[in-house]
């Protein structure tokens, strides 16, 4: 049976702690919740530490019980607790920990294919949504710029809807990236507004795709690009989402995997 905890335990600081991004260093943990999420972690072979759950979500999902009963430690929490520990306004009643898991860059260029770079982007849902439209479109994995949000940022985790316990992620300096992919034949193009329409060039079978910053747009990822592409726009705005960009240019660059 899970334990009980109350509602001044410690282990609830602890949880409450990983929403920020130093908390998450620290520990080398971060924390999701929600049944769906829950459920896509388990699926996909994500290692889960702990679960903390309300009474009422504990009984309405089974799969609680089936992870504790492998071995995962699992918490009875009361419902002002789950508040304390939850990122929303309206707690799911289910938080769950896990180790943070990181990529190598030599992982991600290790064959053919698209690698989505999140050129340091301050945004956490264009970020989730982003991994999430890479894992949709069969990247072999994304990059995250360590200016930008952290991919495990309780907000990007909740926009990637799952992504992230199926897409390869590695941190990366542009310096580094730029040598890694050279030395796998990989070029690095970013989405600008004064590049070549993506829709003309032939784009490579081993491309990596840098989406820059909402404001500062690719910034001192400009230095390390082999390319520089457009998405052409018959209307009078003057620039689209970085989500949507992203999206867009990540479906051309692989409309090859997702087509063949």
């Amino acid at each position: 049976m899970p334990l009980r905890l109350g509602v001044h335990a410690d282990r609830l600081s602890e949880i409450r702690a990983l929403h920020a991004a130093k908390g998450r260093r620290q520990s080398g943990r971060f924390a999701f919740e929600g049944p769906t999420l829950l459920r896509e972690a388990h699926t996909h072979g994500f290692p889960i530490e702990e679960i903390y759950a309300t009474q009422e979500a504990y009984d309405a999902e089974p799969l609680v019980a089936e992870l504790e009963a492998a071995g995962t430690a699992a918490f009875i929490v009361e419902p002002r607790s789950a508040q304390k520990i939850s990122d929303l306004e309206t707690p799911p009643g289910i938080v769950a920990v896990s180790a943070m898991k990181f990529a190598t860059l030599d992982e991600l260029f290790g064959g053919d294919g698209v690698v989505l770079v999140l050129a340091d982007l301050s945004d956490p849902g264009n970020a989730g949504t982003l991994l999430r439209t890479a894992d949709a479109f069969g990247c072999r994995g994304a990059i995250a710029g360590t200016s930008g949000t952290d991919p495990y940022h309780p907000k990007v985790v909740r926009a990637a809807m799952g992504a992230l316990f199926r897409l390869p992620v590695a941190p990366g300096e542009p310096e580094e990236v730029a040598r890694a992919a050279a030395a796998a034949g990989y070029e690095i193009a970013g989405m600008t507004a004064q590049g070549e329409p993506i829709g003309t060039p032939l784009l490579p079978g081993r491309l990596a795709l840098a989406v820059g910053n909402e404001r500062l747009g690719l910034g001192r990822w400009e230095a390390v690009l082999d390319r520089r592409l457009a998405i052409p726009m018959a209307g009078q705005a003057e620039s689209l989402n970085a989500a949507v960009a992203g999206s867009i240019a990540l479906y051309e660059a692989t409309k090859g995997l997702v087509r063949g």
